[in-house]
């Protein structure tokens, strides 16, 4: 009798070591898909976020590549700009004829702001050589140190862009 006490018991604890091993089987197939979903969810966000960086990237890129083609097309344009703007301050006899120059300039100039073309400010500013250009310098006590006096030439940009440079006459 003590033998079948003995192998129950050992059954018994046989049963229940099954049964941890179960627990302990069925546990870790729980954590296997865990880690899984965690190592797929991790993955999914740097490709959310990958994919986020990759469309500011091209934004950028299209917006640098817009703002460059017409700065390359205004460029060309510009010597008309200067042209028509002399065509204006010239003295002529017939009004007529120069206020139509006036509504041609007014357009182009419209024109151009539309694209985001605007003009470089120079008489009074202080002269920055990102934006300026120096083609003499002149000694004036009624201005300050660096401080435009006269402007030769217009200059533009696009943004920070700068497409032509200022042409000024610097004092001090």
């Amino acid at each position: 009798m003590a033998d079948k006490k003995a192998e129950q018991m050992e059954k018994m604890e046989n049963i229940e070591n099954t049964e941890k091993q179960e627990e302990n089987n069925k546990a870790q197939e729980q954590m296997v898909p865990k880690q899984q979903f965690d190592e797929i969810e991790d993955r999914y966000k740097r490709l959310m976020a990958e994919f986020d960086n990759y469309k500011k990237r091209s934004s950028k890129e299209r917006e640098g590549l817009y703002n460059s083609l017409i700065s390359d097309i205004v460029t060309s344009f510009l010597p008309i700009l200067d042209n028509l703007e002399k065509a204006v301050n010239t003295n002529t006899a017939d009004e007529n004829y120069k206020q139509g120059v006036q509504m041609v300039l007014k357009q182009f100039t419209d024109t151009l702001g539309a694209l985001g073309v605007q003009t470089i400010e120079t008489v009074g500013k202080t002269f920055d050589p990102e934006l300026h250009e120096a083609v003499s310098s002149v000694q004036d006590d009624n201005l300050g140190e660096k401080e435009i006096k006269e402007e030769f030439r217009k200059g533009y940009k696009i943004g920070n862009k700068v497409i032509r440079h200022s042409m000024v006459v610097v004092a001090n």
